[in-house]
Parts: C-alpha cells; sequence; structure tokens
C-alpha cells in the first residue's frame, strides 16, 4: 500500500510538528518566567485556540467534500508556513499574550483541517476490510510523532531557554516539518485522495462552493443524527472529552503549586507521557479488541472503566493521578478510535468530510466549556475532589447517551 505509506508521511511529519508547537506554546504561556497564568487565564487560552475553529469546522468540513484533499494537504501546510513564522515574530518581540494566542488559533485551525483530510482520505489508500487496523495503525503512529514533538521542545527550550526568544525559537523549529509535510504531500496525484464523484455527492452539493460551505453544519448534522454508530460514538466522546477538561485544570493547577520548585513543566510532561503510553497501547490493541466484542461494546465497556478509573483518581495525590491518567488515556483513546471507525466505514465518502468536521467540534467545544466551567469553580491550588467526582458522573452520563444512542437502530457493530 504506497499510497497509504506516503499519507503516513505525511501524518507523521504533521504532528510531530503539531507537537512540538502545542508544547512550545504551552512553555511559552503556562511555564514562562516572564509571564503568569490564572486559571481563568489557562481556560481562556484554551477557548481561543480551539473554541473559533471548533464553532466554523463543520462548515469548512463542506470543503473537504468538495475540493481536492490533496490541494487542501498542501495548501494548508503552506499556510501554516506563513502563520508559525508570524507567531515566531511575536514572541521574539515579548508581545501581549493574546495576539500571540490569536495566531495560535489561526495555526490549530488549519492543523485540524489537515487532520480531518488525513482520516477523510484514508479510505482511498486502504480496502475497506482494512481501514480499521490501518487507521489505528496510523494513529498509534501519529500520537507518537506528536508525541516527540512536544518532548522535543524541552530539548530546544533547554538549549534556548524558558524565556520569550526561547520560546520564540522552539517556534520557528517547528517551520522544518511542516515544510517536509508540504513537500510530501505534493507527491500525491491530483483527486487520488478523493472525494468521490458520486450521485449523492452531486444531489448533496449542488451549487457553488459558498452554498456547500453555509450548508456544512446542515449536512454534518443530519448524517450524525442518521446514523446510529456515529450518533452513539460521539456521545461517548463529549463525555470523555468534558471530563478530560476537568482533569486537565485539575492537573496543571496541583502541578504548578505542588511542583514550582522541582519543575512544573517537567511534572506536566510526565502525565503527558503517561497519557501517550496508554493512548498507544490502546490504538495497538484497539483492531483485536474491536474483532473480539465489536465497537458498540468496546466503547460501552471503555466509559464503564473510565468512570470508575476516575473515582480512584479523585484522591489527587500525584502518583495516582499519573497512574489514573495512563490509563484514562487508553479509554479515551479506545472511544475516539471507536468514533473514527464509525465515521470511516459508516458514512459515504461525499459527506465523511462533513462528519469529521462536527467530530472536531463535539471534540473541542466539550473540552474548552469544561475547562471555562472548571475555572469558575475551581480553588488556586488545584485541590477539588468534588470536581474530579463530577467528572466520573460525566462519563455514566456519556455511557447512558452511547448505549440509548446505539440501541435507537439496532447498532452493534
Amino acid at each position: 500500500m504506497p499510497e497509504f505509506g506516503r499519507l503516513l508521511a505525511v501524518r507523521i511529519a504533521s504532528q510531530f510538528g503539531d507537537g512540538l508547537f502545542n508544547a512550545g506554546l504551552a512553555g511559552a504561556i503556562l511555564f514562562n518566567p516572564e509571564r503568569a497564568a490564572t486559571p481563568a487565564a489557562i481556560a481562556g487560552s484554551f477557548a481561543v485556540l480551539f473554541l473559533p475553529y471548533s464553532l466554523l469546522g463543520p462548515f469548512a468540513g463542506a470543503l473537504l467534500d468538495r475540493w481536492d484533499r490533496r490541494f487542501v494537504l498542501v495548501g494548508a501546510s503552506a499556510v501554516k508556513i506563513v502563520l508559525i513564522s508570524v507567531v515566531g515574530v511575536l514572541l521574539a518581540l515579548g508581545a501581549n499574550q493574546w495576539p500571540i494566542l490569536a495566531g495560535a488559533l489561526l495555526v490549530n485551525g488549519v492543523s485540524r483541517f489537515v487532520t480531518s483530510g488525513l482520516s477523510a482520505a484514508l479510505p482511498h489508500v486502504v480496502p475497506r476490510e482494512r481501514v480499521v487496523t490501518m487507521n489505528s495503525l496510523a494513529t498509534v503512529i501519529g500520537a507518537a510523532s506528536t508525541f516527540v514533538g512536544a518532548n522535543f521542545m524541552l530539548l530546544a527550550r533547554w538549549g534556548f531557554g524558558a524565556n520569550d526568544t526561547g520560546a520564540a525559537t522552539v517556534i520557528f523549529i517547528v517551520l522544518a516539518p511542516v515544510l517536509i509535510a508540504l513537500l510530501l504531500a505534493v507527491r500525491f496525484a491530483s483527486h487520488s485522495l478523493g472525494p468521490d464523484e458520486t450521485a449523492g455527492a452531486t444531489r448533496t452539493f449542488r451549487g457553488s462552493a459558498l452554498y456547500a460551505v453555509a450548508t456544512g453544519w446542515l449536512h454534518g448534522l443530519r448524517t450524525v443524527i442518521g446514523t446510529s454508530s456515529v450518533a452513539a460514538s460521539l456521545a461517548g466522546l463529549a463525555a470523555q472529552r468534558i471530563t478530560f477538561g476537568i482533569n486537565t485544570m485539575l492537573m496543571l493547577l496541583i502541578v504548578r503549586h505542588t511542583g514550582a520548585a522541582v519543575g512544573g513543566m517537567g511534572i506536566a510532561v510526565v502525565f503527558l507521557a503517561s497519557s501517550a503510553i496508554g493512548g498507544l497501547i490502546a490504538t495497538v490493541l484497539m483492531p483485536a479488541i474491536v474483532r473480539r466484542v465489536g465497537r458498540y461494546t468496546a466503547a460501552n465497556i471503555a466509559l464503564t472503566a473510565a468512570a470508575g478509573i476516575q473515582v480512584v483518581g479523585a484522591w489527587l495525590v500525584l502518583p495516582v493521578m499519573l497512574v489514573c491518567g495512563f490509563l484514562l488515556a487508553a479509554a479515551g483513546q479506545v472511544v475516539k478510535l471507536c468514533a473514527d471507525s464509525a465515521m470511516q466505514i459508516d458514512v459515504e465518502d461525499p459527506l465523511r468530510g462533513h462528519v469529521f468536521a462536527v467530530q472536531d467540534a463535539v471534540f473541542w467545544v466539550s473540552f474548552v466549556g469544561a475547562t471555562a466551567v472548571t475555572a469558575a469553580v475551581i480553588p488556586a491550588d488545584g485541590h477539588s475532589p468534588a470536581l474530579a467526582l463530577t467528572g466520573a458522573a460525566v462519563y455514566l452520563g456519556g455511557l447512558v447517551a452511547h448505549i440509548v444512542a446505539g440501541r435507537a437502530r439496532g447498532h452493534r457493530g
């Protein structure tokens, strides 16, 4: 499958750059001796980075189902190079965090566009019966690339410093993997990654590109509601992301409060590593799990297990939180991969980009909303067992929603 290999190479380069960029930005904003961040500021940063694109993503998703996806990958990578350069210049000049975050918002928006395009294109480069396995492989390698990129930031930070100048240097280094992703994407033939020209596509996208974009939400939501496996998976994914938002705020504030003397950034990276390893292991095991119990049952088991793990993590002791973070990442990855597989297998190609864009909205709106609500009630030191237990209740709510949505049309796949 040489075309799959080329698509995977684009993912590796792109996600390495994403990991390096976001870790560099986190170091610049959250762990920079020249800047300070309150809980409200942290939540505000998440909102600025992710919420606007999430609300507009389904409209942009229409373009993934109308434009040549190879053109999208090339064009998006070129735009990222320009935007990353702007963010680097702003950091070097010591600009206020809000212009920096506005630039990062655009970078992450384009990055999500690239990721959705890669996922929507995958069924064009592998046989249908191997989509779940190859999606798991692509996901685990992409996650590993993101993780390596994020940890490479520590090396660059050590070499160039933790202040604004050092942070700007890290951001400029991101240009290298993004340029590689662009050059790799150029190698694909035009229209080789879809979308397909079908009768369904003609009916759905009759009219101008502006019309297709303006109706992106409608087509995406209609497809989600009409596809039980997708509706069920997104309900579970929303619960996972809400709890992840709560846990992120708990972890960041507890780490900053207890780990300042030994390097809060280093402790945060240990949590990141633990979660990444948990997600990677779940991704490797996912094809075998699906073959044994099916996607529907796998997501139900993952959500049930996550609720129990969240209760244990409510002790809010760092070593226990570290283990729980590992296990929750594994459970969350199962839910995420079930959602991806449902969209890749059960959704017609001309609508796949729409639905992936809706998933992006669910993914980030749930997370940002949870961080904002948590920031309003969390104590300064982050120690709030009640918030952790709220996350367990959210997981149970997601489980109920997943069961109800899946049974509504008899889904058991």
